[in-house]
């Protein structure tokens, strides 16, 4: 069992498609108004259908509040470490602070070659990331940035403007090296679905960004755990991913965070997003704070 007794908080993925714009409007600010943590946004940019994911994120946090946003993840091979900086920075000075960068390596060479991108091998990726990583932590601490490394150079950029808190960099991934790479430079993991990432098969993962992170002098756990869940809440719901009735919900997110170490949920729901919205925030976030509560204490 694995419980690195991190703070548990939930959040909700919006769909980026631009002809659901007025939905997803409606949602990010029934969202807000629910008290979950988080507002996701997924980074295809590639998809011909989706609206660019920093633009809408930042279109959606002026009409917010309270709520942060969260790239889940932004692909840093289209979006260069120090301009992403400098993106996230400027939004957490604009918001006061509601942002929170997840990013990765990119889904293909393909994708990424498709918008002009170069192809790079496996192995060049997670280099690239690696660095990245880097990068971005000295640029959003408002550092100056000099960096010679196998894939990015960086002659002397200042970092700036400076957050009014830390802001957060989450890496995604599931494979081996780059769970490494979580665990060396990263704030946090933000986990695939639980469709491609099966319960079963988190311990594993857990344990390789572990191992990294005390190789690198790091304590495990400071480093956030997060889990894209998708699937809906009700006996009848259907559909693929966790499917059930609330207390279903419940105990299976408590088991997750207390036997599997997550600590944060991304809820991606498959049907009727605002009645999932309602029944996630009011009846499956509470409980599972409460239960996770209870169980911590009487461990």
């Amino acid at each position: 069992m694995t419980d690195y007794h991190q703070p548990i908080t939930f959040g909700l993925s919006l769909d980026p498609s631009s002809e659901r714009l007025p939905e997803t409007r409606q949602l990010a600010n029934a969202a807000a108004a629910s008290g979950l943590a988080y507002l996701a946004v997924q980074d295809h940019a590639y998809q011909p259908g989706h609206l660019d994911s920093w633009t809408l994120i930042s279109h959606l946090s002026a009409e917010t509040d309270r709520i942060s946003f969260l790239t889940d993840v932004a692909d840093l091979q289209l979006r260069p470490p120090a301009m992403l900086a400098k993106a996230g920075a400027s939004l957490s000075v604009l918001t006061g602070g509601r942002v929170v960068l997840g990013v990765g390596g990119g889904p293909s060479s393909d994708a990424v070659a498709s918008m002009g991108g170069p192809r790079r091998s496996g192995a060049e990726t997670i280099t690239y990331t690696a660095e990245g990583l880097q990068i971005m932590r000295r640029a959003l601490a408002g550092d100056a940035v000099q960096y010679r490394g196998e894939q990015h150079t960086v002659e002397g950029y200042l970092g700036g403007p400076v957050p009014p808190t830390p802001v957060p960099l989450w890496l995604g991934g599931q494979r081996p090296r780059m769970l490494k790479v979580a665990g060396r430079y990263a704030d946090g993991w933000i986990s695939p679905l639980n469709i491609y990432v099966p319960p079963a098969e988190v311990p594993a993962r857990q344990q390789i960004i572990d191992d990294a992170a005390r190789a690198a002098g790091r304590d495990p756990t400071e480093i956030r755990r997060v889990y894209n869940v998708i699937g809906a809440i009700g006996p009848d719901s259907g559909g693929t991913g966790l499917v059930g009735d609330a207390r279903l919900w419940v105990d299976t997110l408590t088991r997750w965070a207390v036997d599997l170490g997550f600590d944060t949920f991304i809820f991606w729901p498959t049907t009727s997003p605002r009645a999932q919205l309602r029944a996630f925030a009011d009846r499956v976030a509470p409980a599972v704070r409460e239960q996770v509560r209870e169980i911590r204490e009487q461990r």
